[in-house]
């Protein structure tokens, strides 16, 4: 992002950008709690309006995202059973739809596994080498990009990210995990407006994505 601060605490129509996730999640009426890995540097989150809110657990990062899961999966292992579900969401996709959140558990309630939000590919795309010549082009047909949230039995996720990392996998997220567990999640299609803010030019798009999502409610 190029900023002075990390992402997440960001500005973004009238909260950060972690206060607009976290109130997306914990205004849902299955969700009971929400576990935060935060790195034991940060000094911002002190400041948000969740870090004293009972319903929020603040736990430490790891290195990478999968590590990050994990511990809050360790830190939950105090209080969940392994049928619970869990969602790991990111902190940087605050424009999550009340309506894609219904969507993903509605659809999930009684899978065996779990799944995760996602879109089908639209574009073409292209296979290049490592000076970014093309050398090739994918068929996108069944091809979708993983959105989260992604929404699992806690006892199957638990293992399938411990397993994982024992084994030297740095998973990318956590279907990965449960891919490599030998499991199927199911892929449930959401919104294109569920987007990751990564570059500075998302921040402004996450916010117009919000506004008109006020619209559409209003």
């Amino acid at each position: 992002m190029g900023s002075a601060i990390p992402k997440q605490y960001l500005p973004l129509n009238g909260q950060t950008v972690i206060e607009q996730t976290i109130s997306r999640l914990l205004k849902h009426p299955t969700i009971e709690a929400a576990f935060i890995s935060i790195s034991s540097t940060d000094e911002w989150w002190p400041d948000t309006a969740y870090a004293n809110d009972p319903r929020v657990m603040r736990v430490g990062g790891g290195a990478e995202r999968c590590h990050s899961v994990l511990n809050a999966l360790n830190k939950l292992s105090e209080q969940a059973r392994p049928a619970d579900w869990v969602l790991v969401h990111d902190a940087a996709r605050p424009c999550l739809r009340d309506s894609d959140l219904d969507l993903l558990i509605s659809s999930l309630a009684n899978h065996s596994v779990g799944g995760l939000l996602g879109m089908q590919v639209r574009d073409t795309m292209k296979r290049t080498s490592a000076d970014n010549g093309v050398n090739g082009t994918v068929d996108r047909n069944r091809l979708w990009h993983a959105y989260t949230p992604q929404m699992f039995r806690f006892g199957l996720l638990w293992q399938a990210l411990t397993d994982a990392l024992e084994s030297g996998a740095l998973v990318t997220d956590d279907a990965s995990a449960m891919e490599l567990a030998g499991y199927t999640p199911l892929m449930i299609e959401g919104h294109s407006d569920n987007i990751k803010i990564t570059r500075p030019e998302d921040l402004a798009l996450a916010e117009f994505y919000l506004q008109q999502q006020e619209i559409i409610s209003s």
